[in-house]
């Protein structure tokens, strides 16, 4: 790839980006209040605003609802990151140097961000595609494993492995805690010196070049140097004529089953994180992890959604589709207690790849969204690209840019 310092981690952000910075701040207008301001404090802009920083710029994070809100993409428990990405190349080498940065928050920490559960990939059939993705993983110097239906049988008898073929299994992989780990990030990004505020966003309107400034919905305006707007399935809303359907925010259920008292046969350390791509809906989930419960979720994109006006209560239907499909791999699991259910939303491009691009009218804003279900994981990689992208640096990754994304009509 060419942008190869992304994928030699983040901690060096500082030295690799120090000359840049100094130069890019040298074309910031004196007038501006800050070099960058930020809107959106989820996983893409947190990281964004972080990376920034450590490059020496003076940043403000803006977010109307706080960092990885309740109605926020990057709010809720828990997210998987995987590296097993069916060959493509781009986003197993993000997911892997992301998995470093990961670790590094998570240790800087006393409450735990990453949780090495593991993931394990379920495969009805296999294939020269599943060896594909192994030997670009292996050339990483990635672990994994490839296994039989009968070895996970005998090392996961809880599961019914009934209809898949092979697993993949990544013992260095695991869990994020989402919400908290972008809450800590942000507070490590405030302890810095950053800058960080509730602010809801007006849509920006200019009809110069350059955006220049920003105003809130109370009338209160803000000028910076440039400006990332990573606000997720708001982008639509902030930039109908640009965005407009390349992103769709989409409805996506989320249960949490309490297994039986005493039965540890669900917890951390006795299952991983899995993935089953023979369920036509793609469930997912994840072990009992910090007492939650067994989480239990569809990949497959639900109906479009409003994350400002709708209700976050599951239904009764997708309550029952998903315990019809606990008693076919979970069976002990089926009829436990549901003890929570979450409505949460993806914020689907059109074509699953980030959207991450400089408007095509003001050349200081950027828009950056697209996280399609699987954005989180890549935060760190993502933060660092933009933050390249802001000062001039590397090159363009021609999947994210506005055109490779279509309107629908």
């Amino acid at each position: 790839m060419p942008r190869r310092h992304v994928l030699e981690g983040l901690a060096a952000t500082g030295a690799a980006m120090t000359g840049a910075a100094a130069g890019a701040r040298t074309a910031v207008s004196s007038s501006a209040a800050w070099d960058a301001i930020v809107i959106g404090a989820g996983v893409f802009g947190s990281w964004t605003a972080w990376t920034l920083q450590r490059a020496g710029h003076k940043v403000l994070l803006l977010d109307a609802g706080g960092a990885a809100h309740n109605r926020a993409s990057s709010g809720g428990e828990t997210r998987l990151i995987r590296t097993e990405y069916a060959g493509n190349a781009l986003y197993t080498r993000w997911a892997w140097a992301s998995l470093a940065e990961w670790q590094a928050l998570s240790k800087r920490h006393e409450s735990p961000i990453f949780h090495s559960t593991g993931a394990l990939y379920l495969y009805p059939q296999d294939g020269a595609g599943i060896d594909h993705s192994i030997a670009i993983q292996r050339g990483l110097g990635i672990p994994i494993e490839k296994l039989t239906a009968g070895a996970m049988a005998r090392r996961w008898p809880q599961v019914d492995f009934g209809g898949i073929a092979v697993g993949v299994m990544q013992p260095t992989m695991g869990t994020l805690m989402a919400r908290r780990s972008v809450q800590a990030l942000v507070g490590e990004f405030v302890a810095a010196g950053g800058g960080f505020r509730p602010f809801a966003v007006d849509p920006p309107r200019s009809d110069a070049a350059s955006l220049g400034s920003i105003t809130g919905s109370g009338g209160e305006t803000l000028r910076a140097g440039r400006f990332v707007f990573a606000c997720g399935p708001w982008l639509p809303r902030l930039f109908p004529v640009v965005v407009g359907d390349r992103i769709v925010p989409s409805r996506q259920d989320v249960f949490f089953f309490a297994p039986a008292a005493g039965d540890a046969r669900f917890a951390a350390g006795e299952l991983p994180a899995w993935v089953d791509v023979s369920s036509p809906d793609l469930h997912y989930g994840f072990p009992d992890i910090e007492a939650r419960g067994f989480k239990i979720a569809l990949d497959a994109h639900g109906p479009r959604y409003d994350p400002d006006s709708g209700e976050r209560r599951v239904s009764d239907q997708a309550l029952a589709d998903v315990r019809a499909y606990l008693a076919r791999r979970f069976p002990d699991l089926a009829r436990r207690p549901l003890a929570e259910g979450r409505v949460c939303q993806y914020e689907n491009s059109d074509n699953g790849h980030f959207l991450i691009d400089r408007h095509p009218q003001w050349k200081d804003c950027w828009i950056v969204g697209g996280g399609s279900g699987h954005g989180f994981k890549h935060g760190p990689a993502v933060g660092r690209y933009v933050a390249d992208r802001l000062l001039g640096i590397g090159e363009p990754e021609p999947a994210f840019a506005l055109a490779a994304h279509r309107i629908h009509g």
